[in-house]
């Protein structure tokens, strides 16, 4: 719903400010990433439905980084698109190792043997 919302706003309320600022592309890959996330966070619940033992550990895991990447990476990128401090830049590498992170989880946890 965030992911959507913001986007929104982004295309339509702020469009002249971010192409004024030249921080269009910013605030859409921050949007992208935001929704693409979310999407993966929702699969993560899905999985976790079935998932039992170290895979759902590791599955929770993956959507709890996946939820701080998004926080970090995303929330930097439309913090500065509009103007935010510039210190706020090398927050958002340090999401997106969290969403990598939350990637490696999800490998993790496919390739998980299954106690039969």
């Amino acid at each position: 719903m965030t992911g959507v919302g913001i986007g929104a706003f982004g295309a339509h309320g702020l469009a002249a400010t971010l192409a004024e600022r030249g921080m269009t592309h910013a605030f859409e890959t921050g949007s992208r990433y935001h929704l693409f996330h979310a999407l993966a966070v929702l699969a993560a619940a899905a999985w976790l439905r079935t998932a039992s033992g170290s895979a759902a550990t590791r599955m929770l895991w993956a959507a709890r980084f996946w939820t701080i990447g998004v926080v970090l990476f995303s929330g930097s990128l439309y913090w500065l698109a509009l103007g935010g401090p510039r210190w706020l830049g090398p927050v958002t590498p340090l999401g997106g190792v969290a969403l990598l992170l939350g990637w490696l989880f999800v490998l993790l946890a496919a390739f998980e043997k299954r106690d039969e």
